[in-house]
């Protein structure tokens, strides 16, 4: 496994990471908890979760906590990395970013992950209405703790690192190392602004949706097949994109590789991406995501994927601000 480090912290994390959304209400304990064994066993140390996951909020770290629990050094050889953010209750204090939601919604995911620390604690999402010295002191209070180690955020925009990046560095603080963003051959708006911030604070990039929902999974060739997909989001994404993806399978065809392991693969090659998120439901889909690993992909094919799925900006897909301007 060639592990990396998040960012510009000094935490090693797996080329891939297991994302946990699909445990509880896709897929029971059992087979969560299996998965969770053979991602360990293959050297998948990344592990990521959230409050808000689950047929009720909390599920799926109570799904984690009691794997956790098993023992034998699950904890101490996993990454885990868990958000915040989401309404966990009709109370308006039970949400957000303010201090008093951060202390309390770490407390409860300690619990629910039955561990006294989490390695990576992420903002779900960026909260306007709270300023940063008050996130920032709240999370600085929890590291001081020994509750959580690194601060990472997710969805969040180019200005946003920014922002929260130079507020952090007045206080004397370590700031994000990681961002988790919408990011895939289908979906490349974070080129614009987002990587480029990153790369310039040192902010490790760990996408979400790698596949586009399965879109980039062959989801073509499984239609021909009848393997079932996502409904009606599958079809929209099918519809707009068909072209574009006929011409990406046969590319993968030509390649020997499956489409899914190419977008994965392609992730890899990206500037700031440390770890693409996975979401297998199945230890089988697990064991076909780690192939990715083992897929090079020549400049040739990163030219044609390029132009199979140009960056959606101007001025030959460059970066802000010749995206909009020269």
């Amino acid at each position: 496994m060639d592990y990396r480090s998040l960012g510009r912290s000094g935490l090693v994390v797996s080329p891939l990471c297991l994302g946990t959304m699909n445990f509880g209400p896709r897929t029971n304990e059992q087979e969560s908890h299996a998965i969770l064994d053979a991602a360990l066993e293959m050297g998948i140390n990344f592990v990521d979760t959230a409050n808000g996951y689950g047929e009720h909020a909390g599920q799926t770290e109570e799904i984690v906590g009691r794997w956790i629990a098993g023992g034998g050094s699950r904890r101490e050889r996993t990454v885990l990395a868990t958000k915040l953010h989401h309404p966990m209750t009709e109370w308006p204090n039970d949400r957000g970013l303010s201090a008093r939601n951060i202390r309390r919604a770490c407390d409860a995911s300690l619990l629910r992950l039955q561990t006294d620390y989490i390695d990576l604690y992420q903002m779900h999402h960026i909260d306007r209405s709270t300023p940063w010295e008050e996130i920032w002191e709240a999370m600085s209070v929890l590291r001081q703790q020994g509750k959580i180690l690194y601060v990472g955020s997710s969805n969040f925009a180019g200005w946003h690192l920014a922002t929260a990046q130079g507020v952090a560095s007045e206080l004397g603080l370590l700031g994000l190392v990681s961002e988790q963003s919408l990011y895939n051959l289908l979906s490349r708006w974070v080129e614009l602004e987002v990587l480029p911030a990153a790369e310039h604070f040192g902010i490790g990039i760990v996408p979400w949706s790698p596949v586009a929902g399965g879109l980039l999974a062959g989801v073509l060739a499984k239609q021909r097949e009848n393997v079932a997909g996502r409904g009606s989001a599958n079809e929209a994404g099918i519809a707009r994109h068909r072209e574009q993806l006929q011409a990406y399978e046969v590319l993968c065809a030509e390649l020997g590789e499956w489409p899914a392991d190419v977008a994965l693969a392609w992730l890899l090659t990206r500037p700031a991406v440390t770890a693409p998120i996975i979401g297998p439901r199945t230890c089988d889909q697990l064991q076909g995501a780690v192939r990715a690993l083992e897929v090079t992909l020549e400049r040739p094919t990163l030219e044609r994927l390029d132009e199979l799925f140009p960056a959606p900006f101007p001025h030959g897909g460059k970066p802000a601000p010749e995206a909009y301007a020269w």
